[in-house]
């Protein structure tokens, strides 16, 4: 399919499938008492420490909302704030390892419940309905390094 045409019908059902996909995703991170925005922020922490200023471009959110997230995950113990030497305005985020060990579990929750999800598909169905999930998040890693580098 061209970017230029109006959507395929694959492209509308993946599309669709997104949405649903999102859901399970919640329901996986409901045991763990973690939103899908805080499983993101724990994503994004886990590659290293940022300022809220990053995180907030990264997720695609306001620096309230990071401020807001942030707090709930401090208060349990999942990320600390560490003031910046050089610069005390600057707060960067980091996980604990309490965060380290709740992101683990949120990704094999998430995993498991993808997996099983997959599972109604005959087995080379399955694979590739999982394969096709890793290449998307290759595709989004590779559309988010492109507009960093753009700025």
């Amino acid at each position: 399919m061209s970017l230029k045409q109006s959507p395929s019908r694959v492209a509308l059902e993946a599309a669709q499938a997104a949405t649903r996909l999102a859901r399970q995703v919640a329901l996986a991170l409901g045991d763990l008492d973690l939103s899908p925005s805080q499983y993101r922020l724990l994503l994004f922490l886990s590659e290293g420490n940022a300022a809220a200023s990053a995180v907030a471009g990264r997720l695609a959110v306001s620096r309230p909302s990071v401020t807001a997230l942030a707090d709930g995950l401090e208060k349990r113990g999942l990320l600390q704030r560490k003031s910046d030497p050089a610069d005390r305005r600057k707060v960067a985020h980091e996980l604990t390892d309490a965060g380290r060990e709740t992101l683990a579990a949120a990704d094999l929750a998430v995993a498991e419940q993808i997996t099983g999800i997959a599972a109604h598909l005959g087995a080379d169905q399955a694979d590739q309905a999982l394969e096709g999930l890793a290449l998307w998040n290759e595709a989004l890693t590779r559309a988010r390094g492109s507009r960093e580098a753009q700025k």
